[in-house]
């Protein structure tokens, strides 16, 4: 299959998902804050750009000044004696490729150096255990505190609970109990928990939050691609997608990624070839894993369903050999290639033999995220970010506000 036959296919309009709790916390948030020293902010690691919040953004830099911090760099502008930290934590870590995990956290480091990034899995404790050493010592640097309180913030289904989970797991010894109840759908969590202890001397506390959504997903291709990845990791309630769409563009993907040998050929018969087309595929798995209607006829909507839900449990991830590099054919083309949904990036025929470099897949993820970056810098600006009805409030607003500066 040629690279030149991948392409995205038609998607449709995303759908918004932004229930009344997510409101009630969108207000509440700044009260939360005044009495938080910590705040983890969870991302997937599988979208790390996708399950980036911007609503956090104005609500934490407002935090981080009354707390004398300059929201731009790791140097108080006054002492306030206030703790004020801000973790971007990458979590299910183990649904990537471990060669990419490095090259991203020296991209962040020197794109966000202001911001420690930590990769979690709750499969891996070493990694849990980093993050809650990193809790503790904030602790241990501002012993007049009572007790540190860690606010957990995030998009739907990006792991929260479950993190806390295994926070306290580590952090108090003994057996303990599932503290967080959790779900493989969003929306389980819908208001702030009870203190949760995550350490006892020094004691720490967490607070797990409800995943907050952003109410308007984008216009165009680019909001239709954001609601199907959305869709593809769970985060928006179920039913809003049908299945087939969202296995259609997991298959663009994966192809996207690897069309020589894509992540779903254990899923598929062995003398079968990597397609385009979706209900192809379907059917090829559906024929491995003789799903079959009365009559014989084969069950793609069975085949769909396993075909997403193996990659939301597995990340595509081949059992003992996750983190080998796709290996790329020498050719005279530029070849695409990159890590998770989010990093996708054209090497030109002589990268291709420097594919794996660290250094040279640390540059290329830098510029997917300066990308990104300039990008949603452009949509806020020319308000594409918005709905035609938030589009029409801002508008009335700003008129207000020129009525309110001419009378004065």
């Amino acid at each position: 299959m040629s690279t030149a036959l991948v392409v995205r296919p038609a998607l449709p309009n995303p759908t918004s998902w932004y229930p009344g709790h997510m409101t009630r916390l969108t207000r509440m948030l700044p009260m939360h804050l005044s009495r938080t020293h910590v705040v983890l902010e969870v991302r997937d690691c599988r979208m790390p750009l996708t399950t980036v919040n911007r609503q956090f953004d104005e609500t934490l830099r407002r935090w981080k000044i009354d707390r004398g911090r300059d929201p731009l760099t790791t140097l108080p502008r006054f002492d306030t004696g206030m703790a004020c930290e801000h973790y971007v934590v990458l979590n299910k870590r183990d649904l990537m490729p471990s060669w990419g995990v490095e090259p991203l956290r020296h991209a962040l480091r020197n794109l966000a150096p202001f911001r420690p990034t930590f990769f979690t899995s709750t499969s891996t404790m070493s990694e849990v255990k980093e993050l809650r050493n990193a809790l503790v010592n904030v602790a241990k640097r501002h012993p007049h505190i009572p007790e540190l309180n860690v606010l957990v913030l995030g998009m739907p289904n990006v792991g929260k609970s479950s993190l806390l989970n295994a926070l306290r797991t580590v952090g108090i010894q003994g057996r303990t109990a599932k503290a967080l109840q959790t779900s493989a759908q969003p929306g389980r969590t819908r208001s702030i928990s009870t203190p949760l202890k995550l350490n006892v001397s020094p004691p720490v506390y967490a607070y797990d939050t409800p995943g907050l959504m952003v109410p308007f997903l984008g216009h165009g291709e680019t909001g239709a691609e954001r609601g199907a990845k959305f869709a593809l990791m769970s985060g928006l309630k179920e039913g809003l997608y049908d299945i087939h769409n969202i296995a259609s563009y997991l298959l663009y993907k994966l192809n996207s990624l690897n069309p020589e040998s894509p992540a779903y050929l254990p899923l598929i018969p062995r003398d079968a070839e990597p397609t385009n087309d979706v209900d192809e595929l379907l059917a090829l798995i559906a024929k491995k894993h003789n799903m079959l209607r009365t009559g014989g006829v084969l069950d793609v909507d069975r085949a769909a369903n396993l075909f997403v839900n193996w990659w939301r449990d597995t990340g595509a991830l081949p059992p003992d050999s996750g983190a080998a590099l796709p290996t790329l054919p020498s050719a005279s083309n530029p070849q695409i290639t990159g890590w998770g949904f989010d990093f996708q990036w054209e090497l030109a025929p002589h990268e291709i033999n420097s594919a794996g470099d660290p250094l040279l897949i640390q540059a290329k993820m830098e510029e997917c995220i300066v990308k990104h970056w300039q990008q949603e810098q452009k949509d806020e600006s020319e308000g594409s970010n918005l709905s035609l009805r938030q589009q029409r409030k801002r508008s009335i607003a700003e008129k207000s506000l020129k009525r309110q500066k001419l009378i004065q």
